[in-house]
């Protein structure tokens, strides 16, 4: 052998015998890097959040209470044992003092819809009633059977848990649960009598496992436990009884958590159960829920609903009949229009009402609004109304095929909703393809966005065993582009959530891989929360809000006190954020106007819109001419 190449030969020996050593090296050199002051200047700090043992939880929702501390609700946080054992979990977070501490939770809020209400209660609505079960699981046929009563006599008939039915052929059915049926309703014209059967639905399944209890065409079932007129009077009739995959049902409880007392209140329940749905506080303070599964896993057909924050109780909304896939963006508009940007999280038809479009709730009016890039790939996208919310613009941000599709885009894309003819326009694409994005508006007004992954649920993508993604960035409106950030360290995708706090940090949380880092074996739920400081938290002194008032005003003007009032250059309420599955209805950012008032005090104006600045708890923050923030004050608009 050549001296050449026994040297060749032995360094290669000595670097490989020497890689641990390299590896640590080349990781020490990047733990200087990043934490070297230059380096926070421009991209900003992750530092992981110390979590106790007793408080890790599935992070499914997130919000920023008045008070401060983050709601952190896991429900049963996907998990079949943890809902069947009925452990549901709610914990809280004070960013002030690093403590945690446990919320009683009365059902499974896994997978609800919220948002706040003026008084800063955060409404929650929906959850889970039962989990799926997958095709190779379902042992026994089953399907939803309706339950007829064509007599007007007798009243309610009730039945109880494991009623039976039988088919034509023989085949029995028992009811999952216990159930009650209406009497028919009967109306008198003339000499001319209607009658109109009640009806219940009731889930069913097959005595006997198997393929012999299918049915796949409608058919009618008498129930042989009764006689007489009432054999003929009740039965069943079910579409279908099969052996598919039994979808999430959804829950119809509802509660208000109040920050104060920091428990949940129920409140009156939902009319329609809902998983999966949306809910968005309209502009006199009631609340809008749209979408979802109900009990049985069906999409629900456009029945939408409104919470009387008043009364605390639901009411159908026939006249706002809409139809929108699981957990649809909506956004609320300065008129009182509600904005879909398209972005959703799933369940429903891969066609129907996943057009973007302005929604006029007065006439059930539904404008679309084209010119979208990839409007197949708004599936696990994000929506944001970017700063200030004066502005009326909406950018939606990456997404993915419908399903468990592996394809994801890097497309952008920015509607302007004040012009006469709204359509979108090509944003900068991001970095990478991406889904499951968490995007946090922050006080400079950028908008920070992290965390995600190229394939579905963190899963394979081009080759990858796992596609999460690592890199943040800013998107920067006055430049129409991204500003590179720190890279996190914490890959993040499904069932992950990001919101700012009232110091200026953004506290991310949260991710739901399919998969381990192998590709081969199940993900497990990850419970580390990471925390990032922007690169204003490093420049130097912040300015302070000496005093401010606690109540402000729409249309109305009020004064604080800032030692670096001469430097303020802006000043912005920011409502807190309540998100899950990259859905926050409450998230925006209100400019107010700005002039000196002398003797260190600023004069700050409320835009006099409430669809610009919805009632309710914001915090207020001051911005100087270096962009740096102050610590946020929480003021209350009514």
């Amino acid at each position: 052998m050549a001296s050449g190449t026994v040297a060749v030969v032995v360094l290669a020996v000595v670097a490989f015998a020497n890689r641990p050593v390299l590896a640590a090296g080349t990781e020490a050199l990047h733990n200087y890097n990043i934490n070297r002051q230059s380096y926070k200047e421009k991209y900003g700090h992750w530092a992981k959040l110390p979590v106790p043992a007793g408080f890790r939880v599935n992070a499914i929702h997130a919000a920023l209470l008045s008070t401060g501390k983050v709601l952190i609700v896991a429900g049963s946080g996907n998990n079949r044992e943890q809902f069947e054992a009925g452990t549901f979990r709610t914990v809280l977070y004070d960013p002030r003092t690093e403590k945690f501490s446990e919320v009683d939770t009365p059902t499974d809020v896994f997978c609800a819809g919220h948002s706040f209400l003026p008084n800063g209660n955060l409404l929650i609505a929906g959850g889970t009633k039962s989990y799926e079960v997958l095709e190779s699981d379902v042992k026994r046929a089953g399907g939803v059977m309706k339950v007829k009563n064509e007599s007007p006599d007798h009243g309610v008939r009730r039945f109880a848990k494991g009623t039976k039915f039988r088919s034509a052929t023989g085949h029995e059915y028992v009811s999952r649960t216990a159930f009650d049926v209406p009497p028919a309703r009967k109306v008198v014209h003339g000499t001319h009598v209607a009658v109109t059967a009640g009806e219940r639905e009731v889930w069913v399944d097959a005595v006997r496992a198997g393929d012999a209890a299918v049915v796949r065409d409608g058919a009618q079932y008498t129930i042989p436990a009764l006689t007489g007129s009432d054999l003929r009077n009740l039965y069943g009739v079910a579409d279908k009884i099969t052996r598919e995959k039994q979808e999430y049902g959804g829950d119809k409880t509802s509660y208000e958590f109040d920050p104060r007392t920091e428990r949940y209140h129920r409140t009156g329940d939902m009319t329609d159960h809902r998983w999966y749905p949306t809910l968005v506080t309209l502009t006199g303070g009631d609340v809008l829920a749209v979408s979802g599964l109900d009990q049985y896993g069906r999409i629900i057909p456009g029945r939408n609903e409104v919470y009387d924050a008043g009364t605390k109780t639901w009411s159908r909304a026939p006249r706002l009949q809409r139809y929108f896939p699981t957990y649809p963006s909506l956004h609320q508009l300065a008129d009182g229009r509600l904005f879909y940007s398209g972005a959703n999280s799933g369940y429903g038809s891969d066609q129907e009402g996943r057009t973007p479009g302005i929604w006029d709730l007065g006439g059930n009016h539904f404008q679309p609004v084209p010119g979208l890039r990839q409007p197949e790939l708004n599936e696990t996208a994000t929506s944001v109304l970017l700063p200030p919310a004066q502005d009326q613009q909406v950018m939606i941000f990456g997404g993915g095929g419908v399903g468990d599709s592996p394809i994801s885009t890097a497309r952008t894309g920015i509607v302007d909703l004040r012009a006469k003819k709204p359509a979108y326009r090509p944003g900068p694409d991001l970095p990478k393809p991406a889904r499951y994005l968490s995007t946090v508006v922050l006080p400079d007004d950028t908008v920070f966005t992290s965390g995600g992954s190229s394939g579905y649920r963190g899963g394979p993508y081009r080759g990858r065993q796992r596609s999460d993604l690592f890199n943040a960035q800013f998107y920067v409106p006055s430049s129409h582009s991204f500003r590179t950030a720190a890279e996190s360290t914490v890959g993040r995708n499904y069932h992950s959530e990001g919101l700012l706090l009232p110091d200026g940090r953004v506290i991310t949380m949260g991710g739901d891989p399919l998969y381990d880092r192998s590709g081969r074996a199940p993900g497990s739920f990850e419970q580390r929360i990471e925390v990032y400081s922007p690169p204003y938290l490093f420049r130097g002194d912040r300015p302070v809000i000496a005093q401010a008032p606690g109540v402000i005003t729409r249309g109305g003007a009020f004064t604080v006190a800032s030692p670096q009032a001469s430097r303020i250059t802006s000043a912005r309420l920011v409502r807190p954020s309540s998100v899950t599955h990259g859905t926050d209805t409450d998230q925006r950012s209100v400019a107010l106007g700005l002039r000196p008032a002398g003797d260190g005090r600023l004069e700050l104006r409320v835009p006099a819109q409430a669809g610009i600045a919805p009632s309710g708890w914001y915090m207020l923050f001051l911005v100087d001419d270096r962009g740096r923030p102050s610590v946020a004050r929480w003021v209350r608009v009514r």
